[in-house]
């Protein structure tokens, strides 16, 4: 509420705004549909309500604003010179109110349009969203649309988020989350560094090798995950590098400065083209997923359901599982598979 309204609330009692709303709602609802009907008898059928209520709250608002609104008599009932015109400074804010209402009744009903902001970890927005918001502007032209990239969990509210996107496991239940996509996280390396330095064969052999970190929003260095006989397990590996990006982290991959442990969507075309090859495969986790996020099933404008609709078809045409496609031998040869993995 703006200070310039505070200001015209009389002072006295402390619920003088509270009080004063709700005789005046109701008050002037009755006093419209009366003016409009020229009867208290027709605006009560037109409200629903009883004749003796509309009477009452009319009243109600006469006292409150100490002038008479209508001429009453047993035929007929007419604005006063007063009535007329607190009627016709009534009409610009029903008219408002009407079409506030009709555009909320369009933005969930009509033809989807509006605004639409989004939110997705850089690495998932670059490769993935990113390239298929131009495939959903041309079927929706009436929507635009805004993309914020950031590692942190977005706040709907505070920052005023429709849709994000999230890595890991869910476990907010004031959330609304879909799995587009299982998420494995996959141990990569470069063909130069699997050629001149080799790859592990267990988990314990990393110690040995040259590892990349990411550190997470929160400041720490995000451990690697595995998954030995069903049972999860994190291990904190030193590094050569630490970076706060995940682009970064896989670039020095692809530059043969190490290993680093990365999302499948993010590398899987680099493997299906051989410019990275994974290995410790049997050992990947598989517990997580990519997620599609909102705060309710209720009530969701239009703009927002055709873009879950179009995102979750677009996103499971996507080849983005490095280990699926490998264990049918479409990335590595069996020569290569047999020496680095």
């Amino acid at each position: 509420m703006s200070n310039n309204l505070l200001q015209h609330i009389p002072s006295g009692a402390p619920d003088a705004l509270a009080g004063s709303f709700v005789t005046s709602y109701a008050g002037v609802v009755a006093f419209l549909a009366v003016a409009d009907e020229g009867s208290f008898s027709r605006a009560s059928d037109r409200l629903g309500i009883g004749r003796s209520a509309v009477s009452r709250s009319v009243q109600k608002l006469e006292t409150q604003l100490d002038a008479r609104l209508f001429h009453r008599t047993t035929r007929s009932t007419s604005l006063t010179r007063e009535g007329e015109l607190f009627y016709k400074n009534c009409q610009p804010g029903v008219k408002r109110i009407v079409h506030a209402l009709e555009d909320m009744r369009e933005l969930r009903d009509g033809p989807p349009h509006g605004h639409l902001c989004l939110h997705a970890t850089p690495g998932f927005g670059r490769k993935v969203i990113g390239p298929l918001l131009q495939g959903f502007h041309a079927q929706f032209p009436d929507i635009t649309l805004e993309l914020l990239l950031d590692d942190r969990r977005a706040d709907f509210t505070a920052d005023r988020i429709d849709i994000s996107f999230r890595d890991g496991q869910m476990e907010d239940s004031d959330i609304v989350a879909r799995q587009l996509i299982p998420m494995q996280q996959v141990v990569c390396a470069s063909p130069l560094y699997a050629k001149t330095t080799g790859l592990p064969r267990h988990i314990d052999d990393l110690n040995a090798h040259h590892c990349i970190n990411f550190r997470t929003p929160s400041g720490r260095i995000r451990d690697w995950e595995f998954k030995v006989g069903g049972i999860e397990q994190k291990h904190p590996l030193s590094g050569q590098y630490v970076f706060n990006d995940l682009d970064l982290v896989l670039q020095a991959v692809l530059q043969g400065q190490g290993l680093a442990q990365l999302p499948d969507y993010l590398v899987s075309d680099l493997c299906r083209t051989q410019q990275l090859l994974t290995c410790l495969d049997q050992y990947a986790p598989d517990t997580g997923g990519h997620y599609l996020c909102y705060l309710s099933r209720k009530q969701l404008p239009a703009r927002i359901r055709v873009f879950i609709d179009y995102i979750i078809e677009q996103t499971r045409t996507m080849n983005l599982q490095c280990l699926a496609a490998q264990a049918q031998n479409l990335y590595c040869s069996p020569a290569t598979t047999k020496l680095y993995c």
